[in-house]
């Protein structure tokens, strides 16, 4: 049996790249996982598929996130195939915005709905369905320790907002025996990187010289990282916030 047996989970927005990565990891190793989309359907429908070949259990889960009731309706739906939760990850979010001298109100108070204050109520309203020894963990990123790429400013911001969250949030939990953490990815391979990996001359060499380990990051690199932290061998680490940049911040 996997170590996740008997155990729930909630990905947002594991229709595909990271989350995808992370939901298809929890459920090799037997948890029931909720599916959470907002908008790609067919796409968390071939996550779902991909976790049941592998002998897994899931459920997809649509509501757009960043809209007002979006954590109520998220959580109706999640009512309506499962009685409890044990491990919430945060990980949906809007991965890049305009420049500081180009972005307006509206991307400003988009990127935010859907990165940090879409999080911040799903736990809110979901505290009751979190069972004791739970985990949550938030998807933050590199960018929230480094200026590297400061024409991605707001999008940094909200990462760094998600880890007071993610911290403050460890000493509400606690006592729950709940733990709570961040793990900050580097540069990953996924669709929402494609156009500078492979769309820009050299992108990928560039990527994979700011590692210390000298690649670029692969989904199963984070969704390691998450697996043990919400396992139970990751028990005493809460509060944290975790480089899995691959030495990307060295």
């Amino acid at each position: 049996m996997g170590v996740f047996a008997g155990r729930t989970a909630l990905v947002t927005g594991a229709s595909r790249g990271i989350g995808r990565g992370i939901a298809e990891r929890l459920g090799r190793d037997g948890a029931r996982v909720a599916v959470h989309y907002g908008s790609n359907g067919a796409a968390a429908k071939e996550t779902v598929a991909a976790i049941e070949s592998a002998g897994g259990s899931a459920f997809a889960i649509g509501v757009e996130l960043g809209r007002p009731g979006d954590a109520e309706a998220l959580w109706e739906e999640f009512d309506r195939h499962a009685d409890g939760l044990d491990i919430l990850v945060n990980n949906a979010g809007i991965g890049s915005t305009r420049p500081i001298g180009e972005i307006g109100d509206e991307e400003y108070d988009r990127v935010f709905a859907v990165n940090v204050k879409a999080p911040f109520f799903i736990v809110r309203q979901g505290i009751g369905r979190l069972r004791d020894g739970g985990r949550v963990i938030n998807v933050s990123s590199g960018l929230a320790r480094t200026a590297v790429m400061p024409d991605n400013m707001a999008y940094a911001m909200t990462k760094g907002a998600l880890d007071v969250f993610s911290r403050d949030l460890s000493k509400v939990l606690g006592p729950r025996g709940i733990t709570v953490n961040s793990v900050a990815p580097g540069i990953i391979d996924t669709d929402n990187t494609y156009g500078l990996l492979h769309g820009t001359a050299g992108g990928w060499e560039q990527a994979a010289a700011i590692s210390a380990l000298g690649r670029v990051g692969e989904t199963a690199d984070v969704a390691d990282v998450v697996a043990f932290l919400a396992s139970d061998a990751g028990r005493w680490v809460t509060g944290s916030w975790v480089d899995a940049t691959g030495g990307s911040l060295t």
